[in-house]
C-alpha cells in the first residue's frame, strides 16, 4: 500500500513537472514565420526563402497563391560524356505552375496550356480546363503561417531528381541509379534571390551499379556518381508580347495549342512562332534602334583564340537585324563576372567540355503560353574544333617539317567554330535547321556545312572551307519574325510579301524531316553537303580524297607520335564523301517538293529528272569501285597494331584481322555505307511508284541491273583490286538480301528484289569466273542467294563492319 501511494507521488510530480515545462515553452517560443526561421540564412527576391545550415533545409515563403509563374529546372554541372548526354549548363524543361492551397496542404499544379478557350466567357474557360487533365507536380505541407504568407519546407521538392538524370542513365543502358540523400545537399554558392526569380542549386549523388561502358568512361566511380541540378522560379512576363502567326516556310521553330473558342468555320489549332520579344523605338522609321537589344553571354570559361571566334560568329546575327531595319539590336558580350549562366536573365553561349566529340544546341526557354522566348541557352562542344583540325592534317598532310603547324589549319577550325556559334545561336532566335541553303550559294548559317575543300593548282585549298557571314536566307528570316511594323500595316499582308520576294530571289526552306538520307526523298535538302548540284559536289570531293590519299604519309602526323595514329587522321580522310554520298542518294527515287500554299505559286511536287537520276547513279557507282576504295601499299606498311598505352576507339575502322589494320574491312564499310541507302525500303518503294506514274522515269529493276553490272559483272581485277572488288560484290549481294527481307518492303518491292536475286544467282553458275578466288566467291555468292530464296526467315545476315561513328559527324 504504501508502495503504491510512493508511486502515485512519483507519477504526480512527473506530470506537473511535463505541465511545467510545456507552459514555459508556451510562453517563451518565437510565433509565426520569423519564430520559425529565426537563425537562418535569408534570400528575399521573387519568392522569399531560407536557408537552415544546421539541417541543410531550405523554407519557401509562398505569397502568391493561384498565381502563375514559370519552373525551369536544368542540369549545372554534368557527366561529360555526347552518348548519355547530360552536359554541363543543360536546360530541362519549363512549366507554368501555381501554387494552391487544399486545407494544410500546398499543392504545385502545372497548368495545361495544349487545350484552352480564348473566350470572355468564363464558364467556357472552365469547360475546357475541367476537360483535360493538368498534373499537379509536388505537394507541400504547411509549417506555419502569417498575414496571408504560408511557409512550407521545401527541401525534398529541390532535391529531387527533376532533370531525370536516374531516368537518363536507365534509359540508355547505363544502370538503376537513384539519389542517394546522405551524400546530397543543397550548392549555397549558386543559390540567390532576385525580384523577378530564384534560383536554387542541389549537389546531387546518385548510388547504384553501372551496366555501361559510357558512364565508367567519365566517371571517377561507376557507381557514385555526383551532380548538380538547378531549379527556377520565375515571373511570367507582361501581356505586351504580341504573337505572330506561323507560317511553315519562314524557317521558324513553332509552338501550337487548341482553342475550343475557335468559330466551327476556323482550325482548331493556333500556331506561332516561337521568337524574342523586340520591338522598335520608331517602327516607321526605316532603321531603329531597339526598345530593348537583345544581348547575349559568352560563358567566361571559353579560352582564346575560341573566345574571339565564338563572340564574332554569334555577332553575325546582327547583319540579319540590321537588314530588317534595327540598330545594334543583337549584342554578345561576355558574362558579367558573379552572373549565374542559368539564370533566366542571361541569353548564354556556354562553352562545354565532354570525354568524346558530341552534337553542340541551341535550347531556348519559353513562355508556353506565347511562345515568348525568355532565354536562349546554348551548348557548344568544345571537342568540336578538334575534328576541323584533324581534317585539316589529313588533307594537307602538312608536317614536312616535323612540328611546324601552318596556320591555314587553325584558321580553318576557328572558322567552322564562328558558323557553329552562329547557327546555335540562330536556334535560340527561334530559327529551324535550313538543310536547302548549301544548294542555293551558302544561303543559311542554319544549314549543316561541310568545309568546302577545292583542288587549286594541283594544291588543296581550305581558304573558303567555311562562310565568313550571315546568310541571304538569314536575313530572310529575321525579317520575317522581328520586323516591326508600324500602324496601319496588315501584317500578313506585308508577311507574304517578304516570303514572296525570297522565293522571286530563288531561295527556299525545307528542314530536318527532309533532309534524313533514307525515308527522305527531296534532292536539295541534305545535311553536310556542299554545291548548288549536289552530283558534281560528289565528283569534286572523290577527287579532292584522291589527291589526299595519294599524299598520305608520315607527314600527316607529328614527330614523336605513334605511327598508329595515322588511322585517326586517315579515317576523316578516307570517309570524306560520306555526306555527299548522303545528299547524292537521294536523287535517286526522289521527289522534289516545297512547303506550298495555295496561291503562293510554288509547287508542290515534281519527279525528278531521270537524266539527273541517271548521273546521280553513276557517281555513286564510283563510291564503291575498288579503285576508289583501295588503300595503297605505302600507306597500308605505315600503320602498325596500336602501341601500349594507346587504346583504339569508336572513330578507328573495325578490323577482321586483329590487332592490325584491316583496308578490307574499311572498304566495305563505305561500300555498306552505300548499298545501305540505295537499296532502301522507301527508296525502292518510290522507284516502283514514280515508273508507274510515268515509264521514263528509273525502275527499280533498272537500278539493281546497273549496279550489278558495275560491280559483280564487271571484268575481273588483279591483286588488292580484285579482293575488294569481291568484298563490294558480297556487300551488295547482301544489301539487296536485307531489302528483300526487310519487313518495310512492300510486297511489291520484295517480288523484284527476290527475282532479281534468282536471275543472279543463275549468272553466276554459268558464268563462274577464272581465277580460283572468283570461282570460290561467285559458288558461295550463288549458294548465299539460293539458301535466302530457300528459306528468307531462316538465313543469317552477315555481320558488317561498321562505318566509324565520327560523332557527332556520324553516319544517320
Amino acid at each position: 500500500m504504501r508502495f503504491t501511494v510512493f508511486l502515485l507521488i512519483i507519477l504526480s510530480a512527473c506530470s506537473a513537472s511535463k505541465t511545467s515545462n510545456s507552459q514555459t515553452s508556451k510562453s517563451t517560443a518565437p510565433s509565426g514565420i520569423a519564430g520559425k526561421v529565426a537563425g537562418m540564412t535569408a534570400f528575399d527576391g521573387y519568392f522569399d526563402f531560407y536557408h537552415d545550415p544546421k539541417t541543410d533545409k531550405i523554407f519557401l515563403v509562398i505569397d502568391k497563391l493561384n498565381q502563375e509563374f514559370l519552373y525551369v529546372y536544368s542540369l549545372a554541372a554534368g557527366l561529360g560524356s555526347n552518348d548519355i548526354g547530360l552536359d554541363r549548363n543543360q536546360l530541362g524543361g519549363e512549366k507554368v505552375v501555381k501554387f494552391e492551397r487544399h486545407g494544410p496542404k500546398i499543392l504545385l499544379t502545372e497548368v495545361n496550356y495544349w487545350f484552352r478557350a480564348e473566350s470572355d466567357n468564363a464558364a467556357e474557360r472552365k469547360a475546357v480546363e475541367d476537360a483535360f487533365a493538368r498534373s499537379v507536380i509536388w505537394g507541400f505541407t504547411l509549417v506555419t503561417e502569417e498575414d496571408g504568407k504560408i511557409l512550407v519546407d521545401a527541401t525534398d521538392f529541390f532535391m529531387q531528381d527533376a532533370h531525370g538524370v536516374s531516368n537518363r542513365l536507365k534509359r540508355g543502358g547505363e544502370g538503376s541509379y537513384s539519389v542517394d540523400k546522405s551524400r546530397s545537399a543543397f550548392y549555397m554558392d549558386q543559390t540567390r534571390a532576385f525580384p523577378k526569380n530564384i534560383e536554387i542549386e542541389t549537389i546531387l549523388s546518385f548510388k547504384g551499379t553501372p551496366t555501361g561502358r559510357y558512364l565508367r568512361s567519365v566517371a571517377p566511380d561507376a557507381e557514385n556518381i555526383t551532380v548538380r541540378e538547378h531549379h527556377s522560379f520565375i515571373e511570367l512576363p507582361d501581356d505586351d508580347y504580341e504573337p505572330r502567326e506561323f507560317d511553315p516556310r519562314a524557317g521558324y521553330f513553332g509552338y501550337e495549342y487548341s482553342d475550343y473558342a475557335t468559330p466551327i468555320s476556323e482550325p482548331l489549332a493556333k500556331r506561332f512562332l516561337a521568337r524574342h520579344r523586340l520591338k522598335k523605338k520608331d517602327p516607321t522609321a526605316d532603321r531603329s534602334e531597339p526598345v530593348e537589344p537583345i544581348i547575349y553571354y559568352l560563358d567566361p570559361g571559353t579560352p582564346e583564340p575560341i573566345r574571339s571566334a565564338l563572340l564574332d560568329g554569334a555577332r553575325w546575327w546582327n547583319q540579319a537585324f540590321e537588314a530588317a531595319g534595327y540598330i545594334d539590336a543583337f549584342q554578345v558580350e561576355m558574362l558579367p563576372e558573379g552572373a549565374d549562366p542559368l539564370d533566366v536573365r542571361y541569353n548564354m553561349i556556354n562553352w562545354v567540355h565532354r570525354s568524346t566529340r558530341g552534337w553542340s544546341y541551341g535550347s531556348t526557354v519559353a513562355d508556353p503560353r506565347t511562345g515568348e522566348i525568355i532565354k536562349g541557352h546554348v551548348l557548344l562542344g568544345s571537342l568540336r574544333v578538334r575534328q576541323d583540325f584533324l581534317i585539316a592534317e589529313g588533307l594537307l598532310a602538312p608536317y614536312e617539317n616535323g612540328d611546324v603547324v601552318p596556320a591555314e589549319m587553325q584558321e580553318m577550325a576557328l572558322a567552322r567554330l564562328r558558323q557553329l556559334s552562329a547557327h546555335e545561336v540562330g536556334h535560340t532566335l527561334g530559327l529551324s535547321h535550313s538543310y536547302t541553303s548549301s544548294t542555293e550559294g551558302r544561303a543559311s548559317v542554319m544549314d549543316y556545312p561541310h568545309p568546302l575543300v577545292k583542288i587549286t593548282n594541283g594544291e588543296i585549298d581550305l581558304s573558303d572551307a567555311y562562310d565568313d557571314k550571315i546568310g541571304a536566307w538569314d536575313k530572310v528570316a529575321i525579317t520575317y519574325g522581328y520586323q516591326d511594323f508600324p500602324d496601319g500595316v496588315d501584317e500578313r499582308k506585308a508577311l507574304d510579301e517578304i516570303i514572296a520576294k525570297s522565293l522571286q530571289d530563288g531561295l527556299t526552306f525545307l528542314t530536318d524531316q527532309d533532309a534524313r538520307p533514307m525515308d527522305s526523298s527531296h534532292p536539295s535538302a541534305h545535311l553536310w553537303d556542299n554545291g548548288a548540284n549536289v552530283v558534281d559536289g560528289l565528283n569534286d570531293i572523290l577527287e579532292v580524297r584522291k589527291l589526299a590519299l595519294s599524299r598520305f604519309g608520315e607527314n600527316n602526323i607529328r614527330n614523336h607520335q605513334p605511327y598508329a595514329q595515322l588511322e585517326e587522321v586517315l579515317v576523316p580522310v578516307y570517309f570524306l564523301h560520306r555526306y555527299q554520298t548522303e545528299a547524292v542518294v537521294k536523287i535517286i527515287g526522289g521527289l522534289e517538293y516545297r512547303y506550298a500554299l495555295r496561291g503562293d505559286g510554288q509547287f508542290p511536287t515534281k519527279m525528278i529528272d531521270p537524266a539527273m537520276q541517271k548521273a546521280a547513279l553513276s557517281s555513286l557507282l564510283k563510291t564503291v569501285s575498288p579503285e576508289t576504295l583501295v588503300l595503297s601499299k605505302d600507306v597500308l606498311a605505315l600503320i602498325p597494331p596500336r602501341p601500349n598505352g594507346y587504346d583504339g576507339g569508336r572513330e578507328l575502322v573495325d578490323s577482321r584481322t586483329g590487332l592490325t589494320f584491316d583496308p578490307v574491312a574499311a572498304a566495305e564499310s563505305a561500300a555498306h555505307m552505300t548499298f545501305s541507302m540505295l537499296f532502301y525500303p522507301a527508296r525502292a518503294q518510290r522507284l516502283i511508284t514514280h515508273n508507274a506514274i510515268d515509264s521514263n522515269q528509273p525502275s527499280l529493276e533498272s537500278v539493281i541491273d546497273a549496279v550489278v553490272g558495275a560491280t559483280i559483272k564487271t571484268a575481273e581485277k588483279d591483286g588488292q583490286l580484285a579482293q575488294i572488288g569481291r568484298t563490294v560484290d558480297n556487300t551488295m549481294v547482301a544489301s539487296l538480301i536485307m531489302l528483300a527481307r526487310n519487313t518495310d518492303s512492300s510486297d511489291d518491292v520484295r517480288s523484284i528484289v527476290m527475282l532479281k536475286l534468282e536471275e543472279l544467282s543463275e549468272w553466276l553458275v554459268k558464268n563462274p569466273g577464272v581465277s580460283y578466288l572468283q570461282k570460290a566467291h561467285f559458288a558461295r555468292l550463288a549458294k548465299d542467294i539460293s539458301s535466302f530464296l530457300d528459306d528468307p526467315e531462316e538465313y543469317e545476315m552477315p555481320d558488317v563492319p561498321r562505318i566509324p561513328d565520327g560523332s557527332p559527324i556520324g553516319m544517320d
